[in-house]
């Protein structure tokens, strides 16, 4: 009998729910007692419409706000137990981001641009050449380009840049907040394309934050999430 492996968990959500509060003490709830587990090689779409929840699920997920009530275990670790010092080593070592507005430096070029992350890491100690130039590979940006600055270069190479420089500290998970969001769509579905070659070539995990229903097409589970309340469904892939 051939023996196949468990997945290995990389996400753990348990009974997460968040409230903001405004002034004078309103509470506004926004998350209601979410569950969610994802596990390594998982590439999950989370998707709702504006005002579902679904940037407040990213941004907890992300290590970026911490849930009002309910557990968190990223790679075994307790998210909602960790210092603010904790929460910023796992954001730049563990996990990166992708924007739709990319958030590259203008005045540097895509190489630098793309090595800023392991800078910032005090962590590091790897060769920073052999890191930039294999995240530039990955997200499949021609050589040609990397010397430029972002003005020179088409949307989607620019978001190419930015896939790039979210793999260089190569993380265990890439989250992705509307990444087709200020795209064309021909320009959108090869962004997609390369998401999904980053998750069947080399088992990245990744979650696409989106209101974007056709990316239901290409990942493996697809997490809709409507008034702070979550349900899952199957994927097309």
């Amino acid at each position: 009998m051939t023996n196949i492996a468990t997945p290995t968990k990389l996400i753990e959500l348990k009974d997460i729910s968040k409230s903001f509060y405004l002034a004078g003490g309103l509470e506004v709830p926004v998350l209601h007692h979410i569950n969610l587990d994802v596990f390594e090689g998982d590439m999950i779409a989370i998707l709702g419409p504006s005002g579902s929840g679904k940037s407040t699920l990213m941004n907890i997920i992300g290590g970026l706000d911490i849930a009002t009530h309910g557990e968190y275990h990223f790679a075994g670790q307790a998210v909602d137990k960790m210092s603010g010092n904790e929460l910023a080593e796992l954001r730049s070592t563990d996990i990166s981001f992708i924007f739709q507005s990319f958030h590259l430096l203008p005045g540097k070029t895509v190489y630098q641009n793309v090595m800023l992350p392991l800078i910032y890491q005090r962590s590091f100690t790897g060769d920073y050449d052999e890191y930039v130039t294999h995240a530039l590979k990955r997200a499949s940006l021609e050589e040609a380009h990397w010397h430029k600055k972002p003005n020179q270069l088409s949307g989607g190479q620019r978001q190419r840049v930015a896939i790039a420089r979210a793999l260089v500290a190569r993380p265990k998970l890439l989250l992705a907040d509307e990444p087709t969001g200020n795209l064309d769509s021909k320009t959108g579905e090869n962004i997609i394309d390369s998401l999904t070659y980053l998750n069947e070539k080399y088992g990245t995990t990744i979650v696409i934050v989106t209101h974007d229903e056709s990316l239901t097409e290409v990942v493996h589970r697809v997490v809709n999430i409507k008034d702070g309340l979550i349900n899952e469904t199957a994927g097309k892939k």
